[in-house]
């Protein structure tokens, strides 16, 4: 896709999603930390009704590195897969306590070296947290767009990501996830997408192929 139809899409899709933001509720860099750990195989939805009473019972990083694991499964258990995400969740508060002085870290590099968070969850933290954009982050929804337009034939979210920043500038960056997001949610569902009312399909491969456009 040439550049000045890369950024034409994405100015279409703020026009079609204004309020397109980030789902998951914090208030604090630590907190969405947690919450993206939690989102790994969750809806945002489904977080956000487990986190307020979880910020409750532990207010601060030293009550996570300091809980009872079990209490901590309890607590998130909705959220799915609770046994391996509480035991990151508490490692993590610990690193994050031991390595890096209580502050949560605003790099790629040191992010990723912490327990639960990997380059996807890091780019959403970067964001979110600090409003940092030299990435993009390849969830479920960027994945399935992304291959459907034809922006990128890969599968692997690393290798999705890469073409995708050769394709949109620097300073849409910030923009591209939660606009991909609430497009899959509303738009482009992996079943039964709304083509039809599709705001980008003079884009899309796929939407070009079945329509013979």
């Amino acid at each position: 896709m040439r550049k000045k139809d890369a950024i034409e899409l994405v100015q279409i899709l703020k026009n079609t999603y204004p309020d397109a933001t980030c789902s998951l509720d914090f208030k604090t860099p630590f907190q969405i930390v947690i919450a993206v750990m939690l989102s790994a195989q969750c809806t945002d939805e489904r977080v956000n009704l487990t986190t307020p009473a979880l910020f409750k019972k532990y207010p601060t990083i030293e009550a996570f590195a300091n809980c009872d694991i079990h209490e901590l499964e309890e607590i998130i258990h909705p959220c799915g897969f609770y046994k391996n995400k509480a035991k990151n969740a508490r490692a993590c508060a610990n690193k994050i306590l031991n390595d890096f002085n209580g502050i949560i870290p605003n790099t790629m590099e040191e992010l990723i070296t912490l327990p639960g968070v990997g380059r996807k969850s890091a780019n959403v933290i970067l964001l979110e947290a600090f409003g940092i954009a030299n990435g993009i982050a390849v969830d479920t929804h960027a994945k399935r767009i992304s291959n459907r337009i034809g922006l990128s034939n890969e599968k692997e979210p690393t290798k999705i990501e890469q073409d995708l920043l050769k394709i949109f500038p620097k300073e849409y960056l910030k923009d591209i996830n939660h606009l991909f997001v609430w497009h899959g949610r509303n738009t482009c569902m992996a079943r039964n997408p709304n083509c039809d009312n599709c705001t980008i399909k003079q884009f899309c491969k796929k939407y070009k192929s079945e329509h013979k456009v």
